[in-house]
């Protein structure tokens, strides 16, 4: 049987408690870490070799998708499977394109976690029934039809800062961008989703579920 290092990346300490006690119960897994933050993340794979990294994507002060596409860009064979609170079908489809191996909501059982985990460390892709569903739904749809065609990443993570009532300083800051370009970005949103201010910006990521 080989033998799997897991990577867990959460910024709730005790869900990263939970998590190694769950995973550590799989007979096949030899070691397991914790990263508080990407920074952690980044710094860990550095100095460590590890099979599958559990991330989740939503940790304050951190856009995950950059977080992710590092560790894929730096690690190829890395497998990353990604944990969240938020509706697969916004999420998963951009996470799964930024090189995540599988996408598992946080509300779903311990068993489908340990699936997942052996299944992209395996090399596999894991997605859940209701994924799959979205993914069939979203074949016969227009292309314009769907957040995930519709807006960038940059423009996804620009608008999610804005509707948890960040600033365009605050938003450039996190992503490494000066005040500028975060102000084309929003303007870019207000024009591709036919809205006229901030406000209006929040109400629609509220509406599409894509915020707390």
């Amino acid at each position: 049987m080989s033998r799997l290092r897991l990577l867990i990346a959460d910024d709730h300490a005790i869900l990263r408690f939970g998590l190694r006690r769950l995973l550590g119960e799989m007979a096949e897994v030899e070691a397991i870490g914790e990263a508080e933050n990407g920074a952690r993340v980044a710094q860990l794979l550095r100095e460590e070799h590890w099979d599958v990294l559990v991330l989740d994507l939503d940790m304050p002060g951190q856009n995950v998708l950059d977080v992710l596409k590092r560790a894929k860009l730096d690690h190829p064979d890395l497998s990353v499977l990604i944990l969240s609170m938020y509706p697969e079908e916004q999420f998963a489809m951009r996470a799964l394109k930024a090189g995540a191996a599988g996408y598992l909501n946080k509300q779903s059982a311990p068993e489908q976690l340990i699936t997942a985990v052996r299944l992209v460390a395996n090399g596999g892709t894991y997605i859940s029934a209701a994924l799959a569903g979205a993914l069939a739904r979203n074949l016969s749809a227009k292309p314009l039809d769907t957040i995930n065609e519709v807006l960038s990443d940059r423009e996804f993570t620009v608008l999610r800062g804005i509707a948890n009532g960040h600033t365009v300083s605050q938003i450039a800051q996190t992503l490494n961008l000066s005040a500028k370009t975060v102000s084309t970005y929003r303007t870019r949103l207000l024009t591709k989703l036919g809205v006229r201010s901030n406000v209006e910006l929040a109400r629609y990521a509220a509406e599409h579920s894509l915020v707390k």
